[in-house]
C-alpha cells in the first residue's frame, strides 16, 4: 500500500487528512516545521510527501529541495490554500509532481496521490493552465544544451556560487553540507569545462542566470 508523509503547519489540517486517508493509504508520519520534516522524511522514505506550500522557513519548496538533495526519488504533491500562478509554477520547478488546492475532496486527494505515485502529474483543473503557460513561455536560455548537462541540484549550486555565496552559505540555503556543495561545484566545473569560480561567474552572467 502507498506510504504517505504529511507536512503542514496546521495541526487540525494534518489530523483531518490523516483521518480521511487512513483507510486508503498508509500515513507514516507528519510534521509541522521544515527542518524536522526533512529529517523525518529522509528517515522514513515514504512513497509520497503531501506538502503545504506556505510555511515558515522556506515552506514547501524548502522541504522538497532539502529532501531531494539526498533522496531524489521521493515524490511530492503540493497542497495549498493558494491558487496563485507564481506559487504553482515555483513549487513545480522545485520538484513537486502536482499541486492541488485545499478545497479538494478526500476522495479526489487520495486519487491524486495514487496517480502521482503511478507516474502522472496532477493539478487541480484551473491550475494546469498556469503550468503549461509558464513552461511553454520558457526563455531560450532555459533550453541551453550546456545547462542540460547539469542536474537540478547542480544548477542550484551554480546560481548560488555565481552570485557570490560561500560553500557554507549555499549549504545553509539548500539544506546540504558545505562538502556536498563543494562536490556539486566540482561536477559543474567538470561538465562545463571551466577552471574556476571566476570563469563560472562569467559563464552564468553571459546566460543571464544571475
Amino acid at each position: 500500500m502507498t506510504t504517505v508523509f504529511i507536512v503542514d503547519d496546521h495541526d487540525l489540517f494534518r489530523a483531518g487528512v490523516r483521518s480521511e486517508l487512513a483507510d486508503d493509504l498508509v500515513i507514516v508520519g507528519d510534521a509541522s516545521q521544515v527542518l524536522p520534516a526533512i529529517e523525518m522524511i529522509r528517515e522514513r522514505q515514504p512513497d509520497l510527501v503531501l506538502v503545504d506550500v506556505h510555511m515558515p522557513d522556506g515552506g514547501g519548496r524548502a522541504v522538497i529541495t532539502g529532501v531531494h538533495s539526498t533522496h531524489p526519488d521521493i515524490l511530492f504533491l503540493a497542497i495549498s490554500a493558494s491558487d496563485a500562478p507564481e506559487d504553482v509554477v515555483a513549487t513545480v520547478r522545485a520538484g513537486a509532481r502536482g499541486y492541488v488546492t485545499k478545497t479538494v475532496s478526500p476522495d479526489d486527494l487520495a486519487d491524486a496521490i495514487r496517480r502521482v505515485v503511478d507516474g502522472d502529474a496532477v493539478f487541480s483543473p484551473k491550475l494546469a493552465g498556469f503550468v503549461l503557460d509558464a513552461f511553454s513561455a520558457m526563455d531560450v536560455k532555459d533550453l541551453d544544451p550546456d545547462l542540460d548537462k547539469l542536474t537540478k541540484r547542480e544548477r542550484e549550486v551554480l546560481q548560488h556560487i555565481a552570485r557570490g555565496y560561500t560553500y557554507r552559505e549555499v549549504g545553509e540555503q539548500l539544506y546540504i553540507s558545505a562538502k556536498t556543495v563543494e562536490n556539486h561545484m566540482s561536477a559543474v566545473l567538470r561538465k562545463l569545462q571551466l577552471s574556476n569560480r571566476r570563469e563560472l561567474t562569467r559563464w552564468a552572467q553571459d546566460r543571464d542566470l544571475i
